[in-house]
């Protein structure tokens, strides 16, 4: 089935940025009839099958599971994808604004709002986040929008916050996003690649995560409202990198960031915290392996936990489905160049176990996610990328 571009002029005003938009059909992806990758794994706990449920996804990076079944999917090239897994059909989801795709940034993390309601009406709360890199010239920035959905399709795009500076494109946007209990959300931004120190310099959003309301404004018990020092939106700051955060069903948000060369970590993420980079790093240059840093200093906050070599930390999901039994409370996080997804269980506030699950069976992970059904869904990095089901065999 075919949908016809029906697509309406972009309304200029300060908070729209794209109109309403039709859907085009994206033929490359194919969700017809998953296919098994492997029908017994062995774990400590637990025996799982791996599903292949849909592919050929350009470099995707996030996927939203809407309350219908369907989950939309975004892919760095700019395109946020629409996937029905009954019909097999998928499109693409046409008012996403430009985004700058050199190197790692384009359309990165997208979330829906915790009250979201999918209906056709189009509810007051059924609005879907989105984080990206927008162009400034030959610069870019990390900025969040969100944008209401109506009848299957996109509606008005509202700009609701960009990092306060640009600069050159390419390197460590972070991106994600995690709403906390009291609806607040948090964001991560990376530190940019080229200026490490940015991450400590409390007037820049560089290398930091943010707290913002859901209009993204700025929340009265942020950490630094009324330091005239530290910019408002600021909830963390000496983060290098986080590509894989969440906010556990306690209520704490953790994050997996990563390091340089080694050095990938697992962070605890408390409101006025120094994560420490690039002052305090575990990690070593790229291009000297000499030590960046000191390894703990006072104020700053050490690593919960570090991944053992060059991890590239991307996804980060709580087990809470009852189906994973002993897995329950765990925290499972994907690796991109080490293809690994680890689970690691937290005991007050530490590791107390982790356990390799997968170590190349399905590619560079991307993101991790339980969703609706209880089962875990991987996204994979690639031209071709896909989107995986991991769900214990007696389910």
């Amino acid at each position: 089935m075919l949908y016809m571009n029906n697509s309406h002029p972009t309304r200029l005003n300060p908070t729209v940025l794209a109109g309403i938009s039709g859907l085009v059909l994206a033929s490359a992806i194919n969700t017809a009839e998953a296919e098994t990758i492997q029908e017994s794994l062995e774990t400590d706990h637990l025996t799982l099958s791996i599903e292949r449920i849909a592919d050929g996804f350009e470099h995707p990076w996030a996927v939203a599971f809407l309350p219908d079944g369907r989950y939309l999917v975004s892919e760095r090239s700019g395109q946020l994808k629409l996937v029905d897994p009954e019909s097999g059909e998928a499109h693409t989801l046409e008012g996403i604004p430009e985004v700058s795709t050199r190197g790692q940034g384009g359309l990165l993390d997208v979330v829906l709002h915790p009250d979201f309601e999918g209906g056709n009406g189009g509810g007051d709360n059924d609005w879907i986040y989105f984080t990206w890199s927008k162009p400034d010239g030959n610069n870019s920035r990390s900025a969040l929008s969100r944008v209401k959905w109506q009848n299957d399709r996109l509606g008005e795009v509202e700009h609701l916050f960009e990092q306060d500076r640009a600069s050159g494109p390419g390197r460590h946007y972070g991106s994600r996003l995690a709403w906390l209990p009291d609806g607040t959300l948090l964001m991560s931004i990376g530190d940019r690649g080229s200026e490490p120190p940015r991450a400590q310099a409390s007037d820049d959003h560089a290398g930091s995560t943010l707290r913002l309301t859901a209009t993204g404004g700025v929340p009265d018990d942020n950490p630094f409202v009324g330091d005239d020092t530290t910019l408002d939106e600021i909830y963390s700051m000496g983060n290098r990198n986080i590509q894989g955060m969440t906010v556990l069903s306690n209520g704490e948000a953790w994050a997996s960031e990563h390091g340089p060369r080694t050095g990938d970590e697992l962070n605890h993420i408390e409101a006025g915290n120094n994560y420490g980079w690039p002052t305090v790093s575990q990690g070593n240059d790229y291009a000297t392996n000499e030590p960046i840093g000191e390894d703990s200093l006072p104020g700053m906050e050490d690593p919960v936990y570090l991944f053992e070599g060059r991890f590239a930390p991307a996804g980060l999901a709580e087990v809470t489905s009852e189906a994973f039994g002993e897995w329950q409370g765990s925290l499972l996080a994907g690796g991109l160049g080490s293809e690994k997804l680890l689970r690691l269980r937290l005991d007050e506030g530490r590791v107390a176990e982790e356990e390799l699950i997968l170590q190349g069976e399905v590619g560079r992970i991307r993101d991790v996610r339980q969703g609706p059904d209880g089962a875990i869904y991987l996204l994979t990095d690639d031209p071709q990328g896909g989107l995986y089901r991991l769900a214990p065999t007696d389910q």
